[in-house]
């Protein structure tokens, strides 16, 4: 099924989904309670649309002054957005998703699923001009101790068996140790 065609049906769905809500919601607090509860989630995602974008740039301009990458600035105040949006937007489902993401913990969930969506799209250079070096974790292998077996058959999870784990930086598939051993 094409793109288009799915966007159709998930729009279709939702709008029944909102008007079903909205009937419930309606039923449980009175007609015009109701109605008044959707202007005012309107309005408030008006006011938080005009803050949190303003936020965002203020925020995404201080990263590029300061010469720091500006992504998780950027990934953060789209989610700010997006929330806010939601809000805008008429129906009581979308009310609460947009609520959900002004929520630190679900921002920050959000956030995250944005930086992945993002890193999989560009290209690793691009991802780290935009998000900064991505930090792993890498083990160092013993010189003494002969190859590891890339099957996973004698070694973890991670490489060699019974090396310890180091944390480093890849920049362009370097890993730079923080740490390095000193002869």
């Amino acid at each position: 099924m094409r793109p288009l065609a799915l966007a159709a049906i998930g729009t279709l769905l939702l709008v029944i989904a909102e008007i079903t809500a909205f009937v419930l919601v309606a039923q449980a607090i009175g007609w015009p309670w109701a109605v008044l509860l959707g202007i005012a989630t309107g309005f408030v995602g008006a006011l938080l649309l005009r803050r949190e974008g303003m936020r965002a740039w203020r925020r995404f301009r201080a990263a590029v002054n300061e010469g720091r990458p500006p992504g998780a600035e950027v990934s953060d105040g789209l989610t700010g957005l997006l929330g806010a949006l939601l809000l805008l937007t008429p129906g009581f489902l979308t009310d609460a998703a947009g609520l959900l993401l002004l929520l630190p913990p679900v921002r920050a969930l959000a956030r995250r699923a944005v930086r992945g969506a993002t890193e999989r799209r560009i290209s690793a250079a691009a991802a780290g001009d935009l998000f900064g070096p991505r930090f792993v974790k890498a083990q160092r292998a013993d010189p003494a101790q002969p190859a590891p077996n890339f099957s996973g058959a004698s070694a973890g999870p991670g490489g060699v068996a019974g090396a310890p784990a180091v944390e480093g930086e890849v920049v362009e598939g370097e890993i730079i140790d923080p740490h390095p051993r000193r002869p």
